[in-house]
């Protein structure tokens, strides 16, 4: 149920609240009623717009919003930027509300509506995916979203995902606060590096832990250095020390299996690598 959640002190002040009913079934949610994982809140209507502005929602997305209450994020991902929009709402009345309010809102053709469980549904072709949900919830559903594709990516009302550390915290009105992430390539392993200046057979052991990682950056026959990185999507950069002990920073592009760029200070020098 969507969006929710703060303490019990909250949702017993908040429970006299309650939104408009739809015209066609009479149903009128009330702020803060009980669902099957958390209490109904809708998202602030100042962080709604900072969620989607944040995201850079286009109408070339597929936005999904994960416990869709009433329906507002995906309506107005749909109205306002023309994307498509798809909520997961496991209340059967609240999800037939949100289907008349995206009939009212005129993006019926755009906003669909499914009744289900956002553990049980099937949300891997989103390119953004919208959260207001409570922080054992993200955590949940964690590994689901660390594993989508590449440069999806997400948005949260409130709560951050575990210990994966946002890429930006963003604010709305009143305080109300909201975090955002880009899912990273994986890049967890060996590789061998070609082109790399002064250095024969030089390899990279990554750790990867969400959008950065640790490596053994390892020249044939020198001693291995322990370097950082870090992941926005398929970009992929760290730094090391070169033959003259000289920092270089590698900014590339990552596929499957391989990735290809330059050193940020010469852009002529090409190094790739490959598991």
């Amino acid at each position: 149920m969507k969006n929710l959640v703060l303490s019990i002190a909250v949702s017993i002040y908040l429970t006299g609240c309650t939104a408009p009913s739809s015209p066609s079934t009479g149903y009128k949610p009330v702020m803060a009623q009980q669902g099957k994982d958390v209490i109904w809140v809708p998202t602030p209507d100042s962080l709604l717009v900072k969620m989607l502005e944040t995201a850079q929602v286009t109408n070339k997305d597929i936005v999904y919003d994960l416990g869709a209450g009433d329906g507002k994020i995906a309506i107005e991902a749909a109205r306002r930027y023309g994307a498509r929009a798809v909520g997961i709402e496991f209340d059967p009345q609240m999800a037939e509300h949100a289907r008349q309010n995206a009939k009212n809102a005129g993006v019926a053709d755009k906003v669909t509506i499914i009744t289900g469980d956002i553990f049980a549904e099937d949300f891997s072709q989103a390119t953004v995916v919208t959260l207001y949900l409570l922080p054992s919830l993200n955590g949940k559903l964690y590994p689901t979203l660390i594993n989508m594709k590449p440069g999806t990516r997400i948005v949260s009302n409130t709560f951050t995902i575990g210990s994966w550390i946002p890429d930006k915290t963003f604010y709305g009105d009143s305080g109300t606060v909201g975090y955002f992430w880009v899912v990273p390539a994986k890049v967890n392993g060996f590789w061998r590096l070609e082109g790399v200046p002064g250095f024969d057979q030089t390899t990279i052991s990554i750790v990867q832990k969400s959008q950065e990682f640790h490596a053994d950056f390892t020249p044939a026959g020198k001693a291995f250095q322990r370097i950082e990185g870090r992941l926005n999507a398929t970009k992929i950069t760290f730094s090391y020390t070169d033959a003259q002990g000289t920092m270089q920073t590698f900014n590339g592009e990552v596929t499957s299996d391989s990735f290809t760029g330059t050193l940020k200070d010469d852009p002529s020098v090409r190094i790739t690598g490959s598991r």
